[in-house]
């Protein structure tokens, strides 16, 4: 063979070589590109909320999700929201697998940790008050945002312009210690059993101060979002509610509208009580969800971090109060362990 011609089987080899290189990246990047390609994307709010309210105020996540997505090289046809009937509701359906996403408190996280994996937590607005003592809160003004962003919040027991609402908070703001008469007489009005602020840590503080949980107590009516609660706090259907210590700010204007109350709820209700700190909401996945992978499940996380600094972003995550997102640790909810084993304890 002459060296042209051994100069030129090479040459030919080599394009060979490159073709074929050429072809096997193609169908691999087609391969990968294809993994990449979302049919349906299922997401599941809890209802803290109006179901309505957040139908509506959710509905521009759908087109801001899939924008940030395509940023990760995630190609998805449909976003789809629901909002469950219960906390339960929506920790069943991330549990079996027919939701992939869901916002979900601590509480319905711990619940259902076995077949849920918690990606982020929500931060909010840090409060000007932030006291473990409820008198002090009882200043007749408004609780003010401040700069200062926080992955943790109370929840506070409300009590509310009822006769023996008022009865209480006279007793707590004279400096006076509550018995478990006195709580034990009031009708309370509790959320979901998986809803850290309006079940699950007031059975905590119940257990730290009188050795007792919300199962404990002989008047009570389980209310389906906070709007209702406050609803019929506001007209002295329950006389107790716990919920998250900015509620008063959410609802501050519903009170004296929706309600018709004569005067303000800063004026009308009062703390009688301040659970320990507790992490803030967090966005899970599913473990169960055939479309959640550990490479979804990364960009799931920089998409949402990243749709939370924009103003349309904002604007979505405001339903639940929330401001921005950081990485969850599964051991910041072991407040919300420790509170799901003292309602077991209980229920032997």
């Amino acid at each position: 063979m002459s060296k042209n011609t051994k100069t030129l089987v090479g040459i030919i080899i080599v394009v060979v070589i490159a073709i074929a290189a050429y072809f096997g990246f193609t169908h691999t990047g087609s391969q990968a590109s294809s993994d990449k390609s979302i049919k349906d994307l299922k997401i599941y709010f809890v209802p803290s909320k109006q179901p309505d309210q957040i139908v509506t105020m959710t509905k521009p996540l759908k087109g801001l999700l899939t924008k940030e997505l395509k940023k990760e090289g995630y190609d998805v046809k449909n976003v789809d929201i629901k909002v469950g009937t219960s906390y339960e509701a929506a920790g069943e359906a991330l549990s079996s697998g027919t939701a992939d996403v869901g916002f979900i408190p601590g509480g319905t996280y711990v619940m259902y940790q076995d077949s849920v994996k918690p990606l982020l937590t929500a931060t909010r607005a840090g409060l000007n008050k932030n006291f473990s003592d409820a008198a002090k809160w009882n200043n007749g003004k408004a609780t003010e945002a401040t700069t200062t962003q926080s992955s943790k919040y109370r929840s506070l027991f409300i009590a509310g312009p009822s006769e023996k609402g008022q009865a209480l908070a006279k007793k707590i703001n004279s400096g006076e210690k509550l018995t478990w008469e006195d709580l034990n007489s009031a009708k309370w009005g509790l959320s979901s059993t998986t809803s850290s602020a309006g079940y699950i840590y007031p059975s905590l503080w119940l257990n730290k101060n009188y050795k007792k949980t919300v199962a404990d107590l002989k008047n009570t009516v389980t209310v389906d979002s906070y709007g209702s609660g406050m609803a019929r706090l506001a007209s002295g259907q329950i006389d107790i509610m716990p919920t998250y210590a900015d509620a008063r700010r959410d609802f501050a204007s519903a009170w004296t509208t929706d309600y018709k109350q004569p005067k303000s709820i800063w004026a009308e209700t009062n703390v009688i009580g301040v659970s320990q700190e507790i992490y803030n909401d967090t966005i899970s996945v599913s473990k169960k969800s055939k479309t959640m992978t550990p490479e979804l499940e990364k960009a799931l996380s920089k998409a949402f971090i990243n749709l939370a600094k924009t103003k349309e972003g904002k604007k979505v995550i405001a339903i639940y109060s929330h401001e921005g997102y950081e990485p969850a640790k599964s051991s910041n909810y072991d407040g919300e362990r420790a509170a799901q084993k003292v309602l077991k304890d209980s229920q032997k």
